[in-house]
């Protein structure tokens, strides 16, 4: 179904029972049948009778065309179709640990990073080296060694530690 659209490019409200302006409408039934072109009240009338709304569908149209169903119902149904069709923007996620970063701190950022990636976002897993820990790179790369041995049921290596210049970097996408 179309969606409606004012002249200053917004969507328009759907128009049900009483907020319908036009005196005659093309209706058609609740089962989809042609119910032909009835004045508004007449319209409204029967769509009460029917226990329904009436609801316009192509207020651009000459008459407007009103439809009778259930109007709740199809808002809700539009609101599951609208949901179903969204998609997940994948981010990229930064966790950032030194070579000296005590084990528990190390498995909180575990934890952080286990969540994006279960969220299908991608983790950029940083060592940061500050001063003379440039002189034991190793150490930074079994702290990250040991994260990524930790996300693995969760993520996969999407690139290798890296170096550049003071940092150790390497991204975990997830499975």
């Amino acid at each position: 179904m179309a969606k409606n659209w004012d002249t200053a490019g917004g969507p328009v409200k759907q128009r049900i029972n009483e907020q319908i302006r036009a005196p005659r409408v093309r209706v058609i039934g609740e089962e989809g049948a042609q119910l032909g072109i009835l004045s508004t009240l007449e319209a409204l009338t029967a769509a009460r009778e029917a226990d329904l709304d009436l609801v316009e569908v192509a207020p651009t149209e000459d008459p407007p065309v009103c439809r009778i169903m259930d109007f709740g119902k199809f808002k809700y149904q539009q609101k599951k179709r609208q949901h179903r069709t969204h998609t997940h923007q994948t981010k990229v996620k930064e966790i950032r640990v030194r070579p000296k970063t005590g084990k528990h701190d190390i498995d909180v950022r575990v934890n952080r990073a286990r969540d994006f990636l279960t969220h299908k976002d991608k983790v950029l897993l940083i060592v940061m080296f500050k001063g003379r820990e440039l002189a034991h790179i190793e150490e930074g790369r079994r702290v990250l060694d040991e994260v990524v041995a930790q996300l693995e049921d969760v993520g996969k290596l999407e690139a290798p530690p890296t170096q550049h210049g003071r940092r150790i970097v390497c991204t975990l996408a997830p499975k």
